[in-house]
C-alpha cells in the first residue's frame, strides 16, 4: 500500500470535483479523503501504486465539465491503512488563491428534466447542479459553501437535502440547489414595480404581453434585461427611445443553434461559442431576416446568444421561438439593474417585470465575443468568464490590484502567479457604476482573501478609478504606481501570452493621457513590463472642443484638413454646418480648446465624416464600426499614399493620406470604396513600421492591441501581413484589447516592478 498527498489547483470549487474524486476513487478502491481548500481541492490517496497511477491518469481526463485544472502536484506520505474514501469539510487557506467558478448555463441534464413531465423540478424555473447554474452573481464569501451564497435564506426541503448529501447525485454540493417546495419563486410585476398576487403562469403572461407589443424587464443571472419582441419595429423603437439608446445596437435572443443559423450566418466556431457553459453573446454576420432593422441599425452584425437559464428556455418556449431583443436592464450609460430595490429605475421602461425572489450579489453584464479570423476575439469579459484567474507571466511577490482605466472598467488583483480580472463595470463616469466598482472591489479582495500591498492605476490623475486608487493607497500606506495607458495595453497583451521578453507593440485606441501631457492613441513602443520607449506615433492633430469632437466626427475632418492645408469650403460637411465651421476654423486658428492627440480612432471618425458616412456618433466608435462594414463590402485594391518620418522616433504623415481621401470624396468615390483603401492603407503603415523597428530594435514579436483592434478587418489583416513577413504576432484573445483588459496589464507591470 501507498498514499499520495495531491494537490490539484484551478477551477475545481463548486463545480461537482469532489464528488467526482469520491466516486473516482472508489471505483478504482482507493482510500483516503477529498477536500476544499482556498485555491486547491487536497486529496490524500491511499492504495496499491498501479490503482494510484490510474487513479492520477484518469484524473484530469474524466474531470467535470465546469472544472479547469491548472496543476496537479503529488508528494508521498506514510500509509494510514485507510480502506474508506471520504468527503471532509472544507477548510480556509490565507496563503491561498481560491478559485470562484463563473455562472455556467444551464446543462443538458438539467434541461431534460426542465421538460420532463415526470420530474419533480417539471417547468421550474431555478433547477441546476453541478454542471449549471449561477456561481459568481450568488456568491457572498469564500470558500464557496451555500451558506456563503444568496441562497443561505431558502431552506432545502427533505428531497433536496438528501441529493445535496449524496456523493453519488450530480447535485451532492450543488449550492443553488432546489425544487419547486423549496427555492426560488417567480413573480410578475404590472407596470414592472407594483407587487401584486403571483400568477398561476407568470411566464405565458409575461410572453403575452411581449408578443403583442410591450416591453418587459426580466430578472436574469446578473442582473435585469429589458425585452421585446425583436420582429416588432414599433415596440424596438420605443424601447430605444426609453431606454435613451439611440442607435447602438441591441442583443438577441434565440431558442436554438437553428434559429440562429436562421437569421445570421453562423461558421463551427461561432456556433461552439453560442453553445458553450458561458453562453456569451457572439458578433453574428446578418441575414435577411424576420428581425426588425432597428434592432441594430447601420449594422452587418447581430449580436446573439442562446438561453443559458432554465428561465430563458420556457420563456423562449411560450414566445413559440420568437427572437426576443435582450438588452441590459438600464437606462443609456447606467449600470445594469441587479436589486429589485432598484426596479423603480425601470418605471418608465418597462411595462411589467418578471422577476423571483433569489437576490443577485454580484451585478454581471453578459459577455460579448466575436471571432476574428479563427479565433475569439472579447468585446466584453463578464458572464460566463469572469472571475476564471489568469496566470501571470512574471510573479507578484505581494498581492497587487490594479483598478484599470475610466472606461470599460475592470479591475484585477494579483497574487503570485495568478491574476483575477473582475467583471465587465461599465463605464466609471456614472455615480452608480463607480459605487459599484467599490463595492465588488471590497468583495473580490473578501472572496479572494487578498489584502492588497500596492496598487496601480492608469496615471490620468483625472480618472475616477485613479482618484479611487490614490485614496485607498495612501489609507493603507502601500505604493502607487501610476502606468501610462498604452504601455499597459502592451502589457495586457504579453501577460495573456505568457511572455516575459520585450515586444513590439501597436497600440491603436480612441484616447490615453500619454507621458508629454498630450493624448495619445496612435503609438508604437518598444519594451516589456518594466519599461517601455514611444518609438513611433502618427502625427499628432488638434481635437476642436475637446470631446466634442469624439461626438462630432465632422470636427476632425476640419482638422485633418487644416493640418493638411487641403480645400475645406467644398466639403459636405462644412456646406451641412456652416456657422459651426466657421466657430472651429477659429478653434483651430487661435489654438482654444484644442488639444493635441495622436489618436487612430480620431482618424477613423475624420475619414468616417469626410466620406459621408457620419458626422455624429450615438455612441463610442459608431464612425468606426460603420466605415468598417463597408470596407469589408469592397474588393479594391488601392492604397493611400503616407510618410514616415526619419528619426528616433518615427512620425506617421497623415497628410498625404487625408489629401488623397478628400480628393477621392470630391470626385464622389463610393464611401466603400474610400473605407476599404484606407483599412489597406492602416495595414500597409503597420507593416513597414514594424520593419523599420525591427531592423533597428532585432524584435520580432508584434502585440496588437487597443479599442482599434475591435476592429476584425483591420485586426486580421494586420496580423496575416505581419505573419507572412516573418513576424511573431499576437492579438488579444482571453481579455478585450479595449480598456477592459487594461487591469490585467497594469497589475503585470505592478508584478514586475515590485519584485
Amino acid at each position: 500500500m501507498e498514499r499520495r498527498r495531491i494537490e490539484i489547483r484551478g477551477t475545481v470549487q463548486g463545480v461537482g470535483f469532489r464528488p467526482y474524486i469520491y466516486n473516482l476513487a472508489t471505483e478504482h478502491r482507493i482510500g483516503g479523503s477529498v477536500q476544499n481548500r482556498s485555491g486547491c481541492v487536497l486529496i490524500r490517496a491511499e492504495g496499491d501504486r498501479a490503482a494510484l497511477d490510474r487513479f492520477l491518469e484518469e484524473l484530469p481526463r474524466r474531470a467535470p465539465p465546469l472544472a479547469h485544472i491548472d496543476a496537479i502536484s503529488w508528494v508521498d506520505e506514510s500509509p494510514l491503512n485507510e480502506r474508506e474514501f471520504r468527503i471532509v469539510a472544507s477548510e480556509a487557506d490565507a496563503e491561498r488563491t481560491p478559485h470562484i467558478a463563473a455562472d455556467a448555463a444551464c446543462c443538458a441534464d438539467c434541461l431534460r428534466e426542465l421538460f420532463d413531465p415526470a420530474d419533480r423540478r417539471y417547468r421550474y424555473p431555478f433547477l441546476n447542479c453541478t454542471n449549471c447554474g449561477p456561481r459568481l452573481t450568488i456568491v457572498t464569501g469564500a470558500p464557496y459553501d451555500r451558506e456563503r451564497t444568496t441562497m443561505a435564506g431558502f431552506a432545502m426541503c427533505n428531497d433536496c437535502r438528501a441529493e445535496y448529501d449524496d456523493p453519488a447525485n450530480r447535485r451532492f454540493h450543488a449550492q443553488p440547489v432546489a425544487c419547486p417546495r423549496c427555492g426560488p419563486r417567480l413573480e410578475l410585476r404590472v407596470a414592472a414595480t407594483q407587487r401584486g398576487a403571483r400568477e398561476a403562469d407568470p411566464i405565458t403572461a409575461f410572453a403575452a404581453a411581449i408578443l403583442e407589443g410591450a416591453i418587459g424587464a426580466l430578472k436574469g443571472l446578473g442582473g435585469y434585461h429589458l425585452v421585446c419582441d425583436a420582429r416588432n419595429a414599433a415596440a424596438v423603437l420605443e424601447l430605444r427611445r426609453r431606454k435613451e439608446r439611440d442607435e447602438k445596437p441591441f442583443a438577441i435572443m434565440v431558442r436554438s443553434r437553428a434559429d440562429a443559423e436562421r437569421i445570421c450566418r453562423v461558421n463551427e466556431t461561432e456556433a461552439a461559442l453560442l453553445e458553450t457553459a458561458a453562453a456569451p453573446i457572439v458578433l453574428l454576420q446578418k441575414r435577411e431576416s424576420e428581425c426588425a432593422a432597428q434592432v441594430a441599425p447601420n449594422n452587418p452584425c447581430l449580436g446573439v446568444m442562446l438561453p443559458y437559464t432554465p428561465l430563458h428556455h420556457l420563456l423562449m418556449e411560450a414566445v413559440r421561438g420568437a427572437p426576443l431583443v435582450m438588452t441590459s436592464g438600464n437606462r443609456s450609460d447606467e449600470p445594469i439593474v441587479h436589486a429589485d430595490a432598484d426596479l423603480d429605475r425601470l418605471a418608465d421602461v418597462a411595462d411589467l417585470a418578471l422577476t423571483h425572489d433569489r437576490p443577485i450579489h454580484v451585478r454581471c453584464d453578459d459577455s460579448v465575443v466575436r471571432v476574428v479570423g479563427d479565433s475569439v476575439s472579447f468585446v466584453r469579459r463578464s458572464r460566463g468568464y469572469a472571475p476564471r484567474p489568469l496566470p501571470l507571466p512574471v510573479e507578484a511577490a505581494r498581492p497587487i490590484l490594479a483598478v484599470g482605466g475610466q472606461l470599460k472598467g475592470t479591475f484585477a488583483l494579483a497574487r503570485g502567479r495568478e491574476a483575477v480580472v473582475s467583471h465587465h463595470l461599465g463605464d466609471l463616469d456614472h455615480y452608480e457604476a463607480y459605487r459599484a466598482f467599490e463595492r465588488d472591489i471590497a468583495l473580490y479582495e473578501q472572496l479572494f482573501g487578498i489584502v492588497p500591498e500596492a496598487i496601480a492605476c492608469d496615471m490620468h490623475p483625472d480618472y475616477a478609478s485613479s482618484r479611487y486608487a490614490a485614496a485607498r493607497a495612501a489609507a493603507l500606506g502601500v505604493p502607487l504606481l501610476t502606468v501610462q495607458h498604452h504601455h499597459a495595453h502592451l502589457a495586457s497583451g504579453l501577460a495573456e501570452h505568457g511572455l516575459d521578453e520585450p515586444a513590439i507593440g501597436v497600440i491603436f485606441d480612441g484616447s490615453g493621457l500619454g507621458t508629454d501631457g498630450t493624448i495619445w492613441g496612435g503609438e508604437f513602443l518598444t519594451g516589456g513590463y518594466q519599461t517601455f520607449r514611444r518609438v513611433g506615433h502618427f502625427r499628432p492633430i488638434r481635437m476642436p472642443g475637446g470631446e466634442q469632437a469624439i461626438r462630432e466626427p465632422w470636427r476632425m475632418a476640419l482638422a485633418y484638413l487644416f493640418d493638411a492645408q487641403a480645400p475645406i469650403a467644398e466639403r459636405d460637411g462644412a456646406r451641412r454646418l456652416h456657422r459651426d465651421t466657421r466657430l472651429v476654423m477659429a478653434m483651430l486658428e487661435r489654438n482654444i480648446n484644442s488639444p493635441w492627440t495622436s489618436s487612430v480612432g480620431r482618424l477613423f471618425d475624420a475619414v468616417a465624416s469626410l466620406a459621408g458616412v457620419r458626422d455624429r456618433v450615438s455612441f463610442e466608435g459608431q464612425a468606426g464600426m460603420e466605415l468598417e462594414a463597408l470596407a469589408a463590402s469592397s474588393t479594391d485594391d488601392g492604397v493611400y499614399p503616407s510618410s514616415l518620418s526619419d528619426g528616433e522616433v518615427c512620425q506617421v504623415d497623415t497628410r498625404p493620406l487625408i489629401a488623397a481621401v478628400a480628393a477621392d470624396a470630391d470626385a464622389a468615390t463610393a464611401a466603400a470604396v474610400i473605407a476599404r483603401r484606407f483599412h489597406t492603407t492602416l495595414v500597409a503603415i503597420i507593416v513597414e513600421v514594424c520593419q523599420r523597428l525591427r531592423a533597428t530594435s532585432k524584435l520580432d514579436a508584434v502585440l496588437l492591441s487597443g479599442g482599434v483592434f475591435m476592429n476584425a478587418l483591420l485586426s486580421s489583416e494586420a496580423e496575416s501581413r505581419l505573419i507572412r513577413d516573418g513576424f511573431r504576432v499576437y492579438r488579444q484573445r482571453i481579455v478585450p484589447p479595449n480598456d477592459g483588459g487594461l487591469s490585467l496589464g497594469q497589475a503585470a507591470i505592478a508584478a514586475a516592478t515590485f519584485r
